[in-house]
């Protein structure tokens, strides 16, 4: 509630990593436990969500989880799945490098997918090559005749030219009868150009493809380190916020002092690209 009042449109947290796979079972079925008593929460308080229009995504490795907690997974995000305001990603279970495993993957399954084929007509190739025959025939038959026109006539011409009008000549038989065939190529298997690759294609196979990127990271417990989580969405601008507090004692209290600071932040940066764009420098006199 209190991000969607301060104009934050997408919300992502980490509940449950890969990693605590490997921890003993008892302590996998605890946090299991209380995953499923979270989920439950949320669609119980539905109304909130509804309120204010956000929808609930889980992004994570669905077949690691039991399948009682799949059902509360699934029915939180059933319950919003028709709120189009704000998002709220529940990391769970995550890591970034299993995202950025699964992304690059389907870019290779896509790249790997061949294009398809041009239909092309099934006529026009031979098409074109019956009209050039007919027409390098017509152009041969042109000049024999202006040959004859030229040449004596005499009664054993015409002899022979009624003959050949009896019997056309064997040259012309036997260029339209021992012609090569001209067959239509069999389209090629294309395949997309690798080279044409780029972040925004392996970003488009990301989990929160459809989010921005990552402006604001809050990590609690007191360690400097991001624990494997939001590394392809983080970039160049993106504020990074280390808490003393544990995550069940991260509250209100302590989440509006870093979401006002980074909008201090932001809106410094802001002026100063907008300074940036507009000055101008100054002419040498």
């Amino acid at each position: 509630e209190v991000c969607y009042k301060s104009g934050v449109k997408v919300v992502t947290i980490y509940a449950f990593s890969i990693e605590n796979f490997k921890r003993s079972k008892y302590e996998v079925d605890a946090l299991m436990d209380m995953a499923k008593v979270k989920l439950n929460q949320l669609a119980q308080h539905g109304e909130l969500l509804h309120r204010y229009g956000a929808r609930i995504q889980i992004l994570g490795q669905r077949d690691l989880v039991r399948p009682d907690v799949l059902e509360s997974i699934d029915d939180a995000v059933r319950l919003t799945s028709a709120n189009t305001k704000a998002v709220l990603n529940v990391c769970f279970p995550y890591t970034s490098r299993h995202e950025m495993t699964h992304a690059i993957r389907e870019t290779v399954r896509e790249y790997s997918t061949p294009l398809r084929p041009v239909n092309k007509r099934p006529f026009s190739e031979s098409h074109i090559a019956r009209h050039l025959r007919t027409t390098q025939l017509s152009q041969v038959q042109e000049e024999t005749s202006a040959d004859e026109d030229n040449t004596e006539e005499t009664d054993d011409s015409n002899i022979s030219a009624a003959s050949t009008d009896d019997h056309p000549p064997s040259s012309r038989t036997s260029n339209s009868a021992h012609s090569p065939a001209f067959k239509p190529t069999k389209p090629q298997t294309v395949f997309p150009d690798p080279e044409t690759i780029t972040a925004d294609t392996v970003n488009a196979h990301t989990f929160t493809h459809d989010a921005p990127p990552c402006d604001l990271l809050v990590r609690t417990s007191g360690v400097q380190r991001l624990s494997d989580f939001m590394m392809w969405q983080c970039h160049e601008h993106t504020s990074i916020v280390f808490l003393e507090c544990l995550w069940p004692e991260f509250d209100l209290w302590q989440f509006l002092p870093v979401l006002v600071e980074w909008q201090w932040k932001q809106r410094k940066l802001n002026d100063a690209q907008a300074f940036s764009r507009t000055s101008r420098p100054l002419k040498a006199c």
